[in-house]
């Protein structure tokens, strides 16, 4: 559990593998657009920082958080991504649409997963109100979509290195 003085976006990237080669597909859920865009900030930042080209970062907007599972297939499909990451934000209101919402986001995400060869990145804020996702955009705990971009390299990376079965896999 993130405490409340703790960043958990910090990285160094001497310890991440190079990222200068690879590709990354990021799909934006465009609802709560103030959190998302702070979350895509955080994930640019972090992948230009590693050394990925601007040219080599695609981003994709779409509606609202359960359409990032579409969104994210038709990436993977069509643009040679070395990695996904999806990036949306669904606050807890008073009726059930939360959970049907966070549950099938979850699922699709993992489906993907399960059934590309390409590794996408959940970055979905579930949070119980409007501030604990500010915290988490770029606030006080960091921003998710840093981390979320640090786990894209790890995961292109690793993809590249199981697609080469000379090499060994290992951080």
């Amino acid at each position: 559990m993130a405490t409340a003085n703790k960043n958990l976006s910090n990285y160094d990237k001497n310890q991440l593998p190079n990222a200068s080669g690879f590709r990354f597909g990021i799909v934006v859920s465009e609802w709560n657009d103030k959190i998302t865009n702070g979350l895509f900030d955080g994930a640019e930042a972090a992948l230009l920082d590693c050394g990925v080209l601007p040219e080599n970062i695609i981003r994709w907007n779409v509606p609202g958080s359960f359409e990032l599972i579409y969104g994210s297939k038709k990436m993977i499909e069509t643009q040679n991504v070395d990695c996904v990451i999806t990036i949306g934000c669904v606050i807890k209101g008073e009726t059930m649409h939360f959970e049907f919402v966070c549950e099938g986001v979850t699922q699709g995400i993992k489906d993907l997963n399960i059934k590309s060869d390409v590794p996408v990145i959940f970055c979905l804020l579930t949070d119980n109100n409007e501030q604990q996702s500010i915290d988490r955009s770029g606030g006080i705990h960091g921003n998710k979509g840093t981390e979320a971009a640090i786990a894209a390299i790890k995961m292109a990376d690793l993809r590249k290195k199981a697609n080469n079965k000379n090499t060994s896999i290992g951080f």
